[in-house]
This record gives structure tokens, C-alpha cells and sequence, in this order.
């Protein structure tokens, strides 16, 4: 069995910061072949340059900046990933967004706002990318192995109640379906998806939030049974995981990564 990605072509959304920007240095760092995806282009050329020779012609990671959620961006940017690397192997739905809601609100539309954001652009995504390795399985004339891996970021809110987390865990809820359903639908093809959902993870976000609330970190950790916050390396080797082959029969699955917080009574436990 082997985690090795070496050599393979990735897309990761949200790569300017957080967890996205975690896996895609990662998977750069395993010899990946990576096109950084956001909306941020400053960050992104700031990135691309620590992680690479961006002048180098043969598998030096890229950057591609646009609005995903629109439908003419996702073409661009299968094709800026095409133009640089001529296939995708593995995409990394990491684009994420966490917003507080009004769950009695009427005029709240943040449950519209997330679902937009965190499901249909990875649904859209993920369909592109899909019908692409299926025609370079047959390109190739591959009629057996792996064809592509396809990982969505997820969390635990989609199984935790917390009224003020509703459009989060709405949206997180989904995109688990989402990641069932389309596991089914692409396994003919030979295509995984899988999804990673995690808990509190230390990313930029995280920290500012707990500069500004101190009591925060007490709180994550007394609700979570392995008594810390785990980094967005953690994350990004599970990914890696579910991009290699060492996870070559594992499709449709939920992985999580909360230090066993899902575990405890989601009543009691913070919204942070």
C-alpha cells in the first residue's frame, strides 16, 4: 500500500490561505503537480512563489485566481490546468466559507449565500473535472485502476445543533449527500470521492478569533475528548491519503478529524 501522489496533477480550491493553502503546499511538498485555485490573487502569487519556481516549464505549481462560483471560471480553469500540466488526477474542494445565521430571521440569506459557496461550486467543480478524467481514461485506453480522486472538505457541523451554525450545517450537510451521491454516480467510472470533515482546526481564521476571545480555547478543548486543535497539516495528510491509492476502495466516505468532538453531546459544546 502506498500514500504516494508523486507526479500527479491536483487542483485545491482555496488555496490562498487556511486548510486549503495547507493541503496544496503539502501536495506540493509530496511531488505533486498542484494549481493553486482562489479568489485572492495577491495571496496566490505569494504563495505559488514560496512553494516553487513559478518560471520552471515541468511541475512547478501554478496559481489560478477567479470567482468560482461562477460557471464560465470553473472552464477557465480547467483549462489554465490543462494548458500547465495536461491532465488532473485529483481535485481538492477546499473553497469554504463559515458564516453565523439568524435561524429566525426571514431576511438572513446566508443559507443561500453558503450553499452557493460551499456546495454548487464544488458540485459544478466536481462534475467538470469528473467528465475531464473520464476522457483521459479512455485516452489513455485504461480499462482497469484508478481513474481520479475526488476530495470535498467538510465538517462536523453537519451532524452538530447549534441554531446559530444553521447555514454552515446546512451547507455541510449537503455537500456530505453531495459527496455520497456522486460517488455512486462516477464508481462506473472509476472515480473516488470522498470527503474530509474536521473540527477545530488551527487555521488564520481560528486564531483571530481566539486572540479576540481567549476563553474560545478552553472551551474547544474541554469539548474535545483528545484535549487540543489540531493543525491543517493533519488535515492535508488525510487528504493525501484519500488522493493516493492507499485508499484505492474508499469511495462515498466521511472522514473525520475532531479529536472524537462529534462524540460529545453537541447540545453543550460550543459554537466555535
Amino acid at each position: 500500500m502506498t500514500f504516494s501522489i508523486t507526479g500527479k496533477t491536483a487542483i485545491v480550491t482555496g488555496a490562498a490561505n487556511g486548510v486549503g493553502l495547507a493541503i496544496a503546499r503539502h501536495f506540493v511538498n509530496q511531488g505533486a503537480r498542484v494549481m493553486f485555485a482562489d479568489m485572492d490573487e495577491k495571496r496566490l502569487v505569494d504563495e505559488v512563489g514560496k512553494a516553487g519556481d513559478t518560471e520552471a516549464e515541468d511541475g512547478a505549481p501554478r496559481y489560478f485566481a477567479g470567482d468560482l462560483r461562477e460557471k464560465l471560471t470553473v472552464a477557465n480553469l480547467l483549462s489554465a490546468t490543462l494548458d500547465a500540466f495536461d491532465r488532473i488526477d485529483i481535485l481538492v474542494n477546499a473553497s469554504r466559507q463559515v458564516q453565523l445565521s439568524d435561524p429566525l430571521n426571514p431576511d438572513d440569506d446566508a443559507v443561500e449565500m453558503l450553499l452557493g459557496q460551499n456546495l454548487l461550486t464544488s458540485l459544478r467543480l466536481t462534475q467538470s473535472v469528473a467528465r475531464r478524467m473520464i476522457l483521459q481514461a479512455e485516452e489513455d485506453g485504461r480499462e482497469d485502476g484508478p481513474v481520479g480522486s475526488i476530495i470535498n472538505l467538510s465538517s462536523i457541523a453537519a451532524r452538530r445543533l447549534q441554531p446559530e451554525l444553521l447555514a454552515y450545517s446546512v451547507s455541510s450537510a449537503a455537500l456530505d449527500q453531495m459527496t455520497r451521491a456522486m460517488a455512486l454516480a462516477l464508481a462506473p467510472y472509476r472515480i473516488r470521492v470522498n470527503a474530509v470533515a474536521f473540527g477545530s482546526v488551527m487555521s488564520a481564521s481560528l486564531k483571530g478569533a481566539l486572540k479576540e476571545h481567549q476563553a474560545f480555547r478552553d472551551d474547544i478543548i474541554e469539548n474535545t475528548p483528545l484535549a487540543r486543535i489540531a493543525s491543517a497539516a493533519e488535515v492535508a495528510e488525510a487528504a493525501q491519503f484519500l488522493a493516493s491509492d492507499g485508499s484505492r476502495f474508499m469511495t462515498g466516505q466521511i472522514m473525520t478529524i475532531d479529536g472524537g468532538r462529534s462524540l460529545v453531546d453537541a447540545v453543550t459544546a460550543p459554537a466555535h
